[in-house]
């Protein structure tokens, strides 16, 4: 049968297992290529390996981040592993420093993993005052001496914007590995590679994705020594996105820039609105004066935004009216506001703070907000409608 070239201005769903190699000297020399762990090899083997979808979505996120190379994953958990087990080297390894106010996933990681099970020698810094000092993290710095520091654009749920620029420029005075998290920042307000960090993660499950419906993480970066001990360790574990799903991904990434512009503007008017009501005790969101480092997010931003998340917290003489005023809040707006335990939704959804992590963040009235892409004015209206409800 002939094979006719399609004319489509999209790259095909290749959804095979492995490929055809037609002989065994194609077969010795694509085996004899992939012990170099290319990001794109010249005679695709196995699936798990590498995909031309994959690589075709991963082709279209460099554009995006800037970076030189791009690795997808199935979660944004396994982008972490990936990240962060590359620079395992068994008894060899020396100390790892994480910010503490990072995704509870990732500190989970690090408990149940990274020191239970591999016996990493892992240190954290705290911030004081919702802010982290420069002058503090050199001290831990010349103290821990850690490999790697971990550390996110914006925290979760307290965003949080450290001295992004100047932590990469101390920690490499030290010859320390940087990791990013800019999941919540995205490369549409900062580009961690061209401020000198090492390491891009995302969970592609959020603003990349944009819809809720795929499940999926990348690293970026630019050193190809790094991403050849990615490839490997990717396709050792398994850490490989299906063919649907980076499809599917490419398609959404074609939106990113516009969707995520309109969640940043909506946040900020969100945020205001919350600001001034009386039901609302604190709003925590790095456009606002108020927030502990709204001049660390003006500086490391340069105006293009302030991301789409919002926490705040609900008025209560105790803790039993805020979590009635929380509880009545979520059921006010939950025609238009679903609780769901994610972010980066096209819609708005929350989470109540007190319920997810518990004893780190007690305070019961306190409600962490994902800002949709739906209509300005319509999402306020809820807003209001649920602050509103508090007082019937």
């Amino acid at each position: 049968m002939n094979k006719k070239a399609i004319n489509s201005s999209r790259i095909p769903i290749y959804r095979d297992a492995g490929f055809e190699l037609t002989d065994a000297g194609t077969t010795a020399e694509a085996f004899r290529k992939e012990a170099d762990n290319e990001r794109e090899p010249d005679l695709y083997i196995y699936s798990r390996y590498r995909n031309p979808t994959v690589v075709s979505t991963e082709e279209a996120i460099m554009e995006i981040e800037g970076s030189r190379w791009a690795l997808l994953t199935q979660s944004g958990m396994s982008a972490v592993d990936t990240a962060l087990s590359i620079f395992q080297r068994a008894d060899d390894t020396r100390p790892w420093l994480f910010f503490s106010e990072i995704y509870g996933g990732t500190v989970s990681f690090i408990e149940s993993v990274l020191k239970k099970r591999r016996g990493i020698d892992t240190h954290t810094f705290t911030p004081g005052n919702e802010k982290y000092d420069l002058n503090e993290f050199g001290k831990v710095l010349e103290s821990v001496r850690p490999e790697l520091v971990y550390i996110e654009a914006i925290s979760n749920p307290m965003l949080i914007v450290p001295d992004a620029e100047g932590i990469i420029r101390m920690a490499h005075k030290y010859g320390v590995t940087v990791i990013v998290d800019n999941t919540f920042a995205t490369p549409a307000l900062w580009k961690p590679l061209e401020s000198g960090a090492d390491i891009v993660i995302h969970s592609a499950t959020k603003y990349f994705s944009g819809h809720g419906n795929i499940t999926a993480g990348v690293i970026c970066g630019n050193d190809r020594t790094i991403m050849k001990s990615a490839v490997e360790y990717r396709k050792y574990t398994g850490h490989m996105i299906s063919a649907d799903d980076a499809y599917r991904l490419q398609t959404q990434l074609e939106t990113f820039e516009l969707r995520f512009a309109r969640q940043c503007s909506s946040a900020e008017m969100i945020s205001v609105i919350l600001h001034e009501d009386q039901h609302v005790r604190r709003v925590w969101y790095p456009g606002l004066e108020s927030h502990p480092t709204h001049y660390e997010a003006v500086r490391l931003f340069k105006g293009k935004g302030f991301g789409g998340m919002i926490t705040f917290d609900l008025n209560g003489r105790n803790a039993e009216e805020k979590r009635l005023h929380r509880d009545t809040f979520i059921k006010a707006v939950s025609d238009q506001i679903r609780l769901i335990p994610s972010l980066g939704d096209s819609k708005s959804i929350l989470m109540p703070v007190e319920s997810v992590w518990g004893a780190k963040y007690p305070e019961p009235g306190m409600i962490r907000l994902s800002v949709g892409f739906e209509n300005p004015e319509e999402l306020a209206e809820t807003i209001r409608k649920g602050l509103r409800s508090i007082d019937l």
